[in-house]
């Protein structure tokens, strides 16, 4: 009889996980039927042209498109460019929203009002933003008229070597909220007594900072730099905006070429060098996925 009931509550649990699986399978398929349709087909499609000569009856030609990529001037200059931005950009980044975030985590008379700002650039319209820059940063602009005010010649923002100073600023004011606010909850999740008790034992504020306050926000500082990665990546909204099709030589991104790439309906090219931004991209995020497992098990 034991055996018998054991087995009656058997069937009776595998039909409830069925009913819990089928429940949740219908309410992920509204999620995963557009992720396919336009994330995940799209990216195998492309992945597959890249392969071929044509879009149409095409046939495989290996990594011809890929060697014709990575051999074109525009390519280098624009991954060069890419490159060069998101190194400058995301330590900048980094080092600014950690010292806001810790200013901000203190009690201060106008800690709203700065909330208030650093927040507001998260949900103002990217066209808004565009048009607040270009009155700034043009020939005619408000720089420039403070710049003859001071007896000083004009500079041409976005054609010269400043194009590159002027997209790190856009990019770090736009996104600097968003940082903020992780690295906030962050310092708020670590606990009070553990400051509490380096007080007790007279430890100095760098003391404190560098074993109490670095270590527990390390999971979360792993986080912040891969969304500020993430983010440099999608700089091209601004750039493009600003500046066409053709901007400075200093600030022709990676989007940039695929955009071209894509007027002129070289579509293999295209897809080429979205396949290596792709690669490129996993593969950093592995490497600091991988990092951040190796530091966890090292706090265990």
């Amino acid at each position: 009889m034991t055996g018998k009931h054991e087995g009656i509550k058997g069937i009776r649990g595998i039909r409830l996980l069925r009913k819990d699986w089928m429940a949740a399978v219908l309410f992920l398929a509204p999620s995963l039927i557009g992720f396919s349709v336009f994330y995940l087909i799209p990216f195998a499609t492309g992945l597959l042209y890249s392969f071929q000569d044509s879009t149409v009856d095409g046939t495989f030609v290996g990594l011809d498109n890929y060697q014709a990529v990575l051999s074109s001037g525009s390519f280098r200059k624009a991954a060069a460019n890419t490159l060069l931005f998101t190194g400058v950009s995301v330590p900048l980044i980094i080092a600014l929203s950690l010292c806001f975030a810790q200013l901000l985590n203190r009690r201060l008379f106008i800690r709203n009002l700065l909330q208030t700002a650093f927040v507001l650039p998260l949900v103002v319209p990217v066209a808004s933003i565009v048009m607040m820059w270009q009155i700034l940063f043009d020939w005619n602009g408000t720089l420039n008229v403070w710049l003859q005010h001071l007896h000083m010649g004009r500079i041409d923002w976005m054609k010269s070597e400043w194009s590159m100073v002027v997209l790190v600023v856009v990019y770090i004011w736009k996104n600097i909220g968003y940082n903020i606010i992780l690295f906030l909850a962050g310092l708020q999740s670590i606990p009070k007594d553990y400051y509490e008790t380096a007080d007790i034992e007279g430890a100095s504020g760098l003391h404190k900072w560098l074993h109490i306050t670095w270590v527990y926000l390390t999971p979360t500082m792993f986080f912040v730099v891969l969304m500020s990665i993430i983010n440099s990546f999608k700089v091209f909204r601004e750039t493009y905006l600003i500046a066409g099709d053709y901007p400075n030589d200093r600030i022709y991104m990676l989007q940039h070429y695929m955009n071209n790439m894509f007027m002129s309906l070289d579509v293999q090219k295209l897809t080429a060098a979205a396949t290596l931004m792709v690669a490129a991209i996993l593969l950093f995020v592995s490497v600091m996925l991988m990092m951040e497992r190796r530091f966890r098990s090292f706090m265990e």
